[in-house]
């Protein structure tokens, strides 16, 4: 139940209208990046239905009345029906599994009619975020209780597994952006210091495998990592522990013992010094154990678990990526490190990518002048690849504007989340944030070959109504709630 004050403003007094002047204004560019990319030399009329650019104004216009209706309605119905938008989403997920249309291999659209198109993986980003929301705000929460966080988890993982079993792992992976709300509402910085490792381990595990160690028969990279594994799990003995003198001899010991054998094998008898350090990371755990037992301290439990977790993960990792993944996975992953070059293949959509920015220079081609997307050279041009187009028209000036602009965005959300005066608005505005900033991120980052190109939009960019859509629903909801937020809850 909420009363309001005497004195509180009404919605449109209370609404954050920086937060929708920027909105607009992404908006607006949007638009003009996808008449660039979707414009054909010779075409009259960009406002044409029968054009991509008319079209996606219609997806702006039903936007902006989507946003406006959003803003209408009462910020405690969102709290109310949270479970069951998130079950009627969950139910239009699973029934899109079984969906006979395929389009370029993947199952995740709903065809209505002879002409619309609506993909429910986008607008279950808004339902997960209520039904988090929901969860984390009743009363006795705690993120630390494993049943707790269990359902949290099941909670994303669903319509995560869901969207996978449609053929959309891209889209599916845009779930896991909710990791960063949970470190803001006290999710142990070691979870997420984990995830950050597996990360690094991969990289650098995978890149450096074939490369050998000076004159000796050792990876670099199995040698790179299992170091970092000693060296991450020393600093969180201290960390956790506060064992300085235990960090210091695992390092020492580590190091000094794996230096040794290098002189060895490189100036006596060349060996594998890898087996050197598998054996002194057991002689680690079994030192890590008796001192778990020893002090009955659950923390060295956790990274005893943590340094058994990250030999596993690092060996397992090169059988997944070579004899699980399928092939077309394996080469953009392969490509994205930089062992295989493929122009012609996979590498194709993000060298031509790189071109059509590179060409735009500092201050770009000039609208509707961009020769790379006219010629169509990038393949998915106004939707996925659509930052290309700003690259190359705009320039470094326009790009460097974009990001700011976004940047505005996810600061400005970081500050409505902020002054939320209940944990359900700001459960729900740090999900909204981390999915924005997610997608900018990954997106952004696979156009110019820095992160895997994984198939997700530009939020308020790229072309088609459903993101455009589920975007205008994670924002405006959370606006609607932020200025409910001077109402007394009884």
């Amino acid at each position: 139940m909420a009363r309001e004050t005497d004195k509180r403003p009404g919605v449109l007094r209370s609404l954050d209208w920086w937060t929708i002047g920027i909105y607009l204004a992404l908006l607006i560019f949007g638009w003009l990046s996808v008449c660039g990319a979707s414009y054909t030399y010779g075409d009259t009329d960009i406002f044409s239905l029968d054009t991509r650019s008319g079209m996606q104004i219609v997806w702006i216009g039903t936007s902006i009345c989507l946003g406006f209706v959003l803003l209408m309605l009462d910020d405690r119905f969102y709290d109310t029906f949270s479970y069951i938008i998130y079950a009627v989403l969950l139910l239009l997920l699973f029934v899109t599994i079984f969906n006979p249309h395929q389009i370029k291999g993947s199952r995740s659209w709903l065809v209505i009619g002879s002409s619309l198109r609506l993909q429910p993986a986008e607008f279950a980003k808004f339902a997960t975020a209520l039904a988090l929301a929901k969860f984390m705000s009743t009363y006795g929460y705690n993120i630390h209780r494993w049943k707790h966080f269990a359902v949290t988890l099941a909670i994303i993982m669903t319509p995560m597994i869901f969207i996978i079993l449609q053929r959309e792992t891209g889209s599916a992976l845009v779930y896991l952006a909710f990791f960063l709300m949970f470190y803001r509402e006290g999710m142990p910085g070691s979870i997420l210091f984990t995830g950050v490792a597996a990360v690094i381990y991969f990289v650098v595990g995978i890149r450096l495998e074939e490369t050998m160690l000076w004159d000796t028969p050792t990876s670099v990279g199995k040698f790179i990592v299992l170091i970092l594994v000693q060296v991450f799990t020393a600093v969180m003995v201290w960390v956790y522990c506060r064992d300085r003198r235990l960090m210091w001899n695992v390092i020492l010991y580590c190091v000094g013992i794996t230096a040794l054998f290098l002189l060895f094998s490189e100036y006596v008898i060349p060996f594998d010094v890898v087996y050197v350090q598998i054996a002194l990371s057991v002689v680690m755990v079994v030192m890590l154990l008796w001192r778990a037992f020893a002090t009955r301290l659950p923390a060295y439990f956790f990274i005893t678990a943590f340094a058994v977790g990250s030999v596993a993960f690092f060996y397992s990792a090169d059988y997944v990526l070579n004899d699980v993944m399928e092939p077309h996975q394996r080469v953009r992953i392969n490509v994205l490190l930089g062992l295989e070059e493929d122009l012609a293949g996979a590498g194709y959509n993000v060298h031509q990518s790189e071109i059509a920015i590179g060409s735009g220079g500092l201050e770009g081609k000039g609208f509707l002048n961009g020769t790379q997307t006219k010629l169509k050279f990038v393949p998915e041009q106004d939707t996925d690849f659509i930052f290309c187009t700003v690259g190359e028209e705009e320039g470094f000036l326009g790009s460097a504007g974009v990001l700011l602009l976004f940047l505005a965005l996810i600061l400005r959300l970081i500050h409505l989340a902020e002054r939320q005066p209940y944990r359900f608005g700001r459960v729900y505005g740090y999900s909204v944030l981390s999915v924005f900033l997610f997608h900018v991120f990954i997106n952004v980052g696979m156009v110019l070959g820095l992160t895997p190109v994984i198939g997700i939009p530009l939020p308020f960019f790229s072309y088609g109504g459903s993101s455009l859509w589920g975007f205008t629903f994670l924002l405006f909801i959370f606006l609607r709630i932020d200025a409910g937020r001077e109402k007394v809850r009884n």
